[in-house]
């Protein structure tokens, strides 16, 4: 017996990706394009198209299903229901009907940290764990709360959004989705930069600032270090809530390493309750390849 393919198709801001994941979540001919993220739902959709028809063509019968990624969230029909403005006009887009009537095949459309979340719980660092909470810091800060190696995407396709929860701080910083102080407006990297910049009146790129901190200037391991100590009292905090069997951060900030981890780990055992602190706190395995992963898992998954 062959074994079954899915088109996995992650859309980004800036690229689109794809490939043929299988079930034991291996990934296989992968292709990229540019997102044409000023455009709107019908080009980014016809790019999603065009890169992802020679995949179903090339794995022929044993394609099934195709498995979207997307930033947004998106709710159970498959439609966004809510996007910011990095990919323009994409609310409202009908992902899973003109994937399904493009390429001829079931389509499950998942928002991408939620995806990412289904393949560190089912083949990552999250893999064996009952429950889990993948946190990516990124642009952004988005999760994914995980049981038994499935996603729990809520009522309307917001839960794990542990960007958008309060930061412990009053300071009057905009987060993208309009609100104040949400922890994305201080602990995700354009944050971090935000805060370099506020400290010395200067920009610098987040790797800058990394290579500034480990060689030992103040301003630089500050933005840091606060950007990672309000992160973990966020953690903190909803370890409480969930208390789950383990917490896996994945996104390029989770790249800075100590410098991020160091404090967050520290105030998130000052915040988290006695039995919490025990909680294991992982740096996610599969990197890049999560989205594209988790996509595909979920469309074999949902047949």
């Amino acid at each position: 017996m062959t074994t079954p393919l899915a088109v996995a198709v992650d859309i980004g801001g800036t690229k689109i990706a794809a490939g043929l994941v299988d079930a034991e979540g291996r990934l296989y001919e992968r292709r990229r394009t540019a997102t044409p993220a000023a455009e709107g739902g019908e080009a980014i959709m016809a790019a999603v198209l065009d890169c992802a028809r020679p995949l179903r063509d090339l794995g022929g019968d044993r394609v099934v299903a195709c498995g979207i990624a997307t930033a947004g969230v998106v709710d159970p029909a498959g439609r966004i229901a809510g996007a910011t403005d990095l990919l323009r006009g994409w609310a409202g887009t009908d992902v899973r009907g003109i994937a399904e009537r493009g390429l001829g095949i079931p389509a499950e459309v998942v928002n991408d940290c939620h995806a990412a979340g289904t393949a560190e719980a089912r083949i990552g660092a999250a893999r064996g764990a009952r429950t889990g909470l993948v946190v990516a810091v990124g642009t952004g800060i988005g999760g994914a709360l995980v049981a038994d190696g499935v996603t729990v995407t809520g009522r309307s396709g917001t839960a794990g959004a542990i960007g958008h929860v309060p930061a412990p701080v009053v300071a009057g910083r905009r987060c993208s989705c309009g609100a104040f102080d949400h922890v994305e407006a201080h602990a995700s990297g354009p944050a971090i930069e935000r805060s370099y910049r506020e400290l010395t009146g200067q920009a610098a790129g987040l790797r800058e600032i990394a290579s500034l901190a480990r060689s030992g200037r103040s301003q630089a391991l500050h933005a840091i270090t606060t950007a990672g100590g309000l992160l973990g009292r966020v953690l903190g905090g909803a370890a409480n809530l969930l208390d789950p069997d383990v917490i896996v951060i994945a996104g390029g900030v989770s790249g800075l390493g100590s410098l991020l981890l160091g404090p967050m780990r520290r105030t998130f055992r000052a915040e988290a309750l006695p039995g919490s602190r025990a909680i294991l706190i992982r740096v996610a395995v599969l990197g890049e390849r999560a989205g594209l992963v988790g996509a595909g898992l979920s469309a074999l998954h949902s047949r």
